[in-house]
């Protein structure tokens, strides 16, 4: 089939909405499909506003109906609720072509903490982008809470991990070293590192990414080690050399890295929120408490083996078959395959 992804996140943005459209993709072309990314290196582009690491794409209208037209695809999926999301959902309108929506980040919080606009507003608006798709979906972890505030159709999309990159490493440190706590991610407001590196704890403290808030994190923590941005072997190479992930986000609606983590073997420390709660099992692959550095503490005699064990469990062809189940057509996938759902399943 030929399937067309519209998404503002896109590399060189590393997070978890890139990494998992970057696997969907590559998981369907491993399976034939033949996959168009419309992403911002596509337009022109001009900094995010309080966040220039993330361009915005700067779209017509008449520039993706010529790409959607062109490329004649059999599903449309948009991912995003950015401006290459709008104008992909207004481009498809104007075509006729049905499509479906993802809800991957709290929107609204986010706009909230930089702006004054009030989060009932923010959400109407986001609904509303949601509201014309034919399904719009979410990682389990949060479907309840979109239901509760009355978005329609939803439908469920879980989240892998590469396991073959993300692997328990041989630690270069001394085994007597001091423990390691470390965090991966945006060094965004979002993220709440502050709680993390403030907690009174045994050893040392890693930051790895980058993001509008490095520089003055760099300077409110001297102890603390910041690594800056790591990708591929060597963002997994310096993950599994931590003793403890430590995630202080309260808004992450998932949280891959905290399956990239125990994929390592390495035990995760949050509080019990959304994504968390529904990931971690306490002494299986980590701790939760309302005190974060009573979680860091008992994650750190958690077995390194069960937490591979449990990021074992999920993996991209899982959930890109569930991707595929939940796409809208614009035509047949396959002439002498009427049955959508056999169709999925020998794909």
């Amino acid at each position: 089939m030929k399937i067309c992804i519209a998404t503002d996140a896109w590399h060189p943005q590393i997070n978890g909405v890139v990494t998992t459209l970057t696997k969907t993709a590559a998981t369907l072309q491993s399976w034939g499909h033949t996959v168009m990314v419309l992403n911002p290196d596509q337009f022109h582009t001009i900094p995010c506003p309080t966040y220039p690491e993330i361009r915005l794409s700067m779209a017509t209208g008449c520039s993706i109906r010529r790409i959607l037209d062109q490329f004649s695809p059999q599903a449309v999926h948009i991912a995003t609720e950015g401006p290459i999301g709008w104008t992909t959902r207004r481009a498809c309108r104007k075509l006729g072509l049905k499509f479906t929506t993802s809800y991957h980040t709290r929107f609204p919080e986010y706009v909230r903490m930089r702006t004054p606009v009030p989060m009932a507003m923010i959400y109407a608006l986001i609904r509303g982008f949601h509201r014309l798709a034919e399904r719009t979906m979410a990682a389990p972890t949060i479907i309840d809470e979109l239901a509760a505030r009355n978005f329609p159709h939803l439908v469920p999309w879980s989240r892998g991990v590469d396991t073959s990159l993300f692997r328990p490493r041989d630690k270069s440190l001394p085994p007597n070293r001091e423990p390691h706590f470390a965090y991966v991610g945006r060094v965004a407001p979002e993220k709440n590192l502050p709680a993390f590196l403030e907690l009174k704890l045994p050893g040392k403290k890693w930051v790895i990414g980058d993001g509008p808030l490095l520089e003055s994190l760099r300077n409110r923590f001297p102890d603390v080690h910041f690594f800056g941005a790591k990708q591929g072997e060597d963002l997994a190479w310096h993950l599994a050399q931590a003793d403890v992930f430590v995630f202080p986000s309260l808004t992450d609606t998932f949280g891959v890295v905290l399956l990239e983590a125990n994929a390592c073997g390495v035990p995760v420390a949050a509080y019990p929120v959304t994504g968390p709660r529904y990931l971690v099992r306490e002494g299986i692959n980590g701790c939760l408490d309302q005190n974060l550095q009573a979680a860091a503490l008992r994650a750190f005699s958690v077995r390194r083996e069960s937490c591979r064990e449990f990021a074992m469990h999920y993996s991209w062809d899982t959930c890109t078959r569930q991707f595929l189940k939940n796409l809208a057509f614009n035509a047949s996938p396959a002439t002498n395959c009427p049955d959508q759902h056999q169709y999925f399943a020998t794909s």
